[in-house]
């Protein structure tokens, strides 16, 4: 294919020479003188034998290079295939190519009732089946298979894996070369991959190789030159040979494209800096901006306090001037208030007495006209009534016409409906005939169903009996072994007891044939006799299986009893040794000390000390820390193993009360996740290739989750593994984790990375102090951040599951309607039109209510919104897949009453959506397609006059025809008494589901959980914002480890520091 694409593209190219099978497979298949060809025709004569047709063979094939006689055989041969010489023993060729069934026995066998029998014979061709005597050899039929499956592969693009078996003993940790590279050979990898060397692995379209590497040399990109120039142009310029230009597109030699990746990593890099150096300049500019209006402002406050204090001092020089002003005012004001208030007097006097002279007067002249004013009325009122008394008989009159005319029509419109009530009265008779038939026969199914229980009762009663029976055996087996034979003594009587039986009903069927009036009650009694028979036979086959379960079941519970003793036993010696060896340590002499931190660094020094590479500096000063070195380099080996010793336990502790206790957060990030990725980073446990540091961490994470609050406890480390896993993912560099460091310490810095002291400084290697740059991880740190990733979705997946738990006993409730609420709404109004506007009950509020409190907490511990939108979005598909499919199971849910109740809840769910916005919501509206469609279908009052089409692609275009079936028969209105859609439209449906029945593998209409995680390691790292590990509050007992100063010391991470909130040290 690929020289094929190299003559197209025409380039310069030389014809590469590859291994060819097809002689082989000419040898094997080939007619008329293949092997199989021979083989067939050598089985069609019945005196043939495996030596006449080795020799015909090595006749037909006797100069062919890819056959050859075997050694010590004369009937044997060998093919030289292309993965080697195969040696074949023609012994037994004949016999097992004639394998074949008649046609007539295979169809005979294939109608079987029974399905094992009938998938043994499946049916054959019709070519095979029209000719019963046509010979059909085990080979030929293979042939035909590998024709078949060779015209499946070629009518689509397969891809292959290539699965490469390590070692031949099955173990882990081992690779055998040979064994390697003899697959690889003989599975024709070493040979593709040759022909792709030698080629051109890299091909890349001229308008894709421009889109991508175009930036590098943009002084060609003005589009003066076609595309074809303009790429030779890059390639020429960025100095790579031995390249092609083809017609549409430009092949590379292997690894080229990775220069050119670096080369435009470079200039990304370059084009980054720039972007950064102007971000820097503006915030230079804002902060100079911003002190310059801070001092403006700070002048301004001054100059207003010295005119506020030259103006109080006017101010109290005017109060006082205004206060004698008021003293000698209110002096002049009495003395004019005495001289007015006599003078009031006086004239008050005189002005009341004529005042009451003219209020007489005028009370007299008002009587009189109110007098003239009533009379005048009463003369108006009585013409008033006299005309409105003859305008009333008029209408009277008029209106006794007009209800005339209405009386003879209503008597003429209900002659008409006469018919229709004898009609009505016809179909009521016709329904209450169906409903007392349905009656009759759902009694007789009763009563059916209780002679069955009845039935099953007994035959209950009886297992049990002989299950105790079996038990009482059994004990007798295990208690004594003397009782077997008297078992065996009353198996023999019984078997005689039967024989004597087997006597009397020869003597019973001759009296049988001599009473003719008992014929009837014999024969039953003989049925019966042998149904329990046939059951005793069955019973004593399940007994003897459950005998031997239960031996085997026995035979593992000592096994595993004497496991769990030896555990035991393994566990209380490790117990008993960690406790000897911590009173050695803490409690014992200096001397003593030495030797165990000697034993102990030598039996766990592999595992936890961590290696570092020495780092030279290019131009280095004298300075103390020098002289230091070989001060520290001068212990002894005892010394420095009980310092790793003592150091690794206290990181452990450190690390133990970060995770056990709740650190809260700062600004929305995890405090926890930021002090232990810091820790990490300074120890150098990203660089260790051994260290047990990791499995700690996720342990204790495992603990915690078990211990805690489910409630408190996920949703916190949820928020606090993810923001550790991003961390890990953005600042870890996994290219080269395999191979260890050539130059190594002979001292071990151990996990508290208390190294050399020339080292520089860990936060400007974290990125403190300068950008955040990458680190090499190893082995243990690319295990850990796998390890945590499955922790994240472990965590993800029991809140998940604790969800669906809570919220399905509320489900149960909110898919059916009260019935109090649903009598009174059908009582309520008459007409489609008049329908009352239902409220959601207790239960959707209880949903509405949990949902609130899961945003809380979630929004609590900070989880990303990524997180809760994935949360929320399978809560709301666990919701729709309950609530429709306890629709389509219950009938009773199936009503209109129910589907207005349900549509009410849905519409708070909307409202709850809304609110939430789509960063937390997301695509949760959209999940609960099934059930808004299957509502709206409920709650349509027209049903019948809609076609299958309208419903399946303006109703339900979701539903499939199974499900819209079901809810079309399952339909019944309990307000209105509306009728469900046409049976046109049903015999439609039937006839589509009868098509699809052959077709479908399973006809379930009911909707399936998914239980698989909704994300990956790449989307939680493309969703979550970047982290600062920096900028963060530290607890208050870091200042207890001395392993941990390096936190308090670096001036971003000394803020304030804040005590855990719930979980004391301990």
């Amino acid at each position: 294919m690929e020289q094929e694409e190299y003559s197209k593209e025409e380039i310069n190219w030389s014809y590469i020479e590859f291994i060819d099978n097809q002689d082989v497979l000419d040898l094997i298949e080939k007619k008329p003188l293949g092997i199989i060809a021979l083989l067939d025709e050598a089985c069609m004569f019945p005196k043939s034998t495996h030596e006449t047709f080795s020799t015909k063979l090595f006749q037909n094939f006797r100069y062919h290079p890819r056959l050859e006689k075997a050694k010590f055989s004369e009937t044997d041969f060998v093919i030289s295939h292309y993965a080697g010489k195969v040696n074949y023993q023609t012994e037994t060729f004949l016999d097992k190519n004639r394998d074949y069934i008649v046609v007539e026995h295979r169809s005979l066998l294939s109608s079987s009732r029974c399905p094992f029998v009938a998938s043994l014979f499946p049916p054959l061709l019709e070519e095979v089946s029209r000719s019963s005597y046509k010979f059909s050899s085990v080979a030929s039929r293979f042939k035909q298979q590998l024709q078949a499956l060779m015209e499946t592969l070629n009518s689509t693009e397969p891809h292959y894996i290539r699965c490469v078996k390590p070692n031949s003993l099955n173990k882990p940790q081992k690779f055998e070369n040979l064994s390697v590279l003899h697959q690889l050979r003989c599975g024709g990898v070493l040979e593709a991959v040759r022909i792709s060397l030698a080629g051109y692995p890299t091909r890349r379209t001229y308008s894709e190789f421009l889109d991508r590497f175009g930036l590098l040399a943009p002084e060609l990109m003005d589009g003066s030159c076609d595309e074809k120039a303009t790429t030779e142009k890059i390639l020429q310029k960025l100095k790579l040979e031995n390249f092609q230009l083809g017609r549409t597109k430009v092949f590379l030699r292997a690894g080229q494209i990775g220069v050119l990746d670096s080369r435009r990593a470079e200039v990304l890099d370059n084009a980054a800096k720039c972007i950064q150096g102007r971000l820097k300049t503006f915030i230079a500019r804002r902060s100079f901006v911003s002190i310059r209006a801070v001092a403006l402002s700070l002048q301004a406050y001054c100059r207003g306090y010295l005119a506020r204090a030259v103006y109080e001092a006017k101010r109290e020089e005017a109060a006082a001037i205004t206060m004698q002003q008021y003293a000698r005012g209110w002096l002049c004001r009495r003395a004019y208030f005495e001289l007015h208030l006599s003078a009031v007097i006086i004239q008050s006097s005189i002005r009341g007495f004529s005042t009451r002279r003219r209020f007489l007067y005028r009370k007299e002249h008002a009587s009189a006209s109110r007098i003239q004013a009533q009379w005048r009325m009463y003369r108006l009122r009585s013409a008033f009534r006299h005309h409105q008394n003859s305008i009333t008989a008029i209408q009277c009159l008029w209106r006794r016409k007009v209800a005339k005319r209405e009386l003879r029509r209503l008597r003429q419109e209900a002659n008409e409906a006469g018919a229709l009530r004898l009609a009505k009265s016809k179909l009521e008779k016709q329904l209450e005939d169906l409903t007392l038939r349905l009656q009759l026969e759902k009694r007789l199914r009763l009563s059916n169903e209780e002679a069955k229980s009845t039935e099953m009762t007994k035959l209950q009663k009886r297992l049990e009996a002989v299950n105790l029976e079996l038990d009482v055996s059994k004990l007798a087996t295990i208690n004594e072994c003397k009782r077997v034979s008297m078992l065996q003594k009353q198996l023999d009587s019984s078997m005689q007891e039967k024989s004597t039986l087997e006597r009397e009903l020869v003597g019973m069927t001759q009296l049988i044939k001599e009473n003719v009036l008992l014929k009837g009650s014999l024969a039953t009694l003989e049925k019966k006799n042998s149904a329990l028979e046939f059951e005793l036979i069955k019973v004593q086959r399940e007994s003897d299986d459950r005998m031997e379960k239960l031996r085997e079941v026995e035979q593992k519970c000592v096994q595993l009893q004497q496991n769990f003793r030896s555990l035991e036993e393994k566990l209380s010696n490790l117990e008993d040794e960690n406790h000897v060896l911590r009173q050695k340590v803490f409690s014992a002499s200096p001397k003593s000390r030495h030797g165990f931190a000697k034993q102990f660094s030598d039996k766990y020094s592999g595992a936890l000390v961590v290696p570092h590479t020495e780092r030279k500096p290019g131009s280095e000063t004298p300075t103390p820390t020098k002289h230091i070195v070989p001060f520290s380099l001068g212990f002894s080996e005892s010394r420095r193993s009980k310092l790793t010793v003592e150091r690794h336990q206290e990181n452990f502790d450190f690390l133990s009360r970060c995770i056990k206790e709740d650190l809260g957060f700062k600004d929305g990030k995890p405090v926890a996740a930021c002090i232990i990725y810091n820790c990490l980073l300074h120890w150098r446990a990203f660089e260790s290739e051994r260290t047990v540091i990791f499995d700690y961490i996720i342990e204790g994470i495992n603990d915690v989750l078990k211990v805690g609050d489910e409630n408190v406890t996920l949703p916190y480390w949820l928020s606090n593994s993810s923001a550790l896993l991003c961390l890990l993912q953005r600042n870890l560099r996994s290219n080269g984790f395999l191979t260890a460091t050539s130059q190594r310490s002979t001292g071990s810095a151990g996990l508290t990375g208390r190294g050399p002291p020339g080292l520089k400084s860990p936060f400007k290697y974290v990125g403190f102090e300068d950008s955040m740059s990458h680190v090499e991880a190893r082995y243990p740190a690319i295990l850990f951040k796998q390890q945590l990733t499955a922790c994240v979705e472990k965590i993800f997946g029991l809140i998940r599951d604790n969800l669906k738990k809570e919220i399905s006993p509320l489900l149960g409730s909110c898919i059916q309607a009260p019935k109090s609420g649903r009598v009174h709404a059908g009582k309520s109004s008459k007409s489609p039109g008049g329908a009352p506007q239902q409220t959601p009950s207790s239960q959707w509020d209880s949903i509405i209510q949990f949902l609130d409190s899961l945003m809380s907490h979630l929004s609590e511990n900070h989880v990303p919104s990524f997180f809760i939108r994935k949360l929320i979005t399978q809560v709301f598909s666990f919701i729709n897949i309950s609530l429709f499919n306890s629709l389509l199971l219950r009938r009773e849910c199936c009503t209109f009453s129910n589907g207005e109740y349900v549509k009410s809840g849905l519409a708070e769910l909307e409202k709850w959506i809304v609110n939430a916005k789509e960063e937390f919501a997301g695509t949760s509206w959209h999940e609960l397609n099934y059930i808004r469609q299957a509502v709206g279908f409920l709650v349509i009052h027209q049903k019948r006059k809609k076609s299958l089409e309208e419903i399946r692609q303006d109703l339900c275009p979701a539903l499939t025809i199974r499900q819209i079936y079901r809810i079309s028969t399952m339909y019944w209105d309990d307000k209105y008494g509306t009728q469900s859609v046409s049976n046109e439209v049903v015999a439609q449906m039937r006839e589509i589901l009868n098509k699809d029945s052959q077709n479908l593998t399973s006809n379930s209409f009911l909707l399936d959980d998914d239980l698989s995680i909704p994300f990956s390691t790449e989307d939680i790292y493309m969703a979550i914002p970047a982290v600062d590990p920096s900028e963060i509050e530290l607890p208050g007992f870091v200042s207890d480890y001395p392993c941990a100063q390096f936190l308090a010391q670096h001036p971003k991470l000394n803020g304030p520091t804040t005590t855990p909130k719930e979980v004391p040290h301990q």
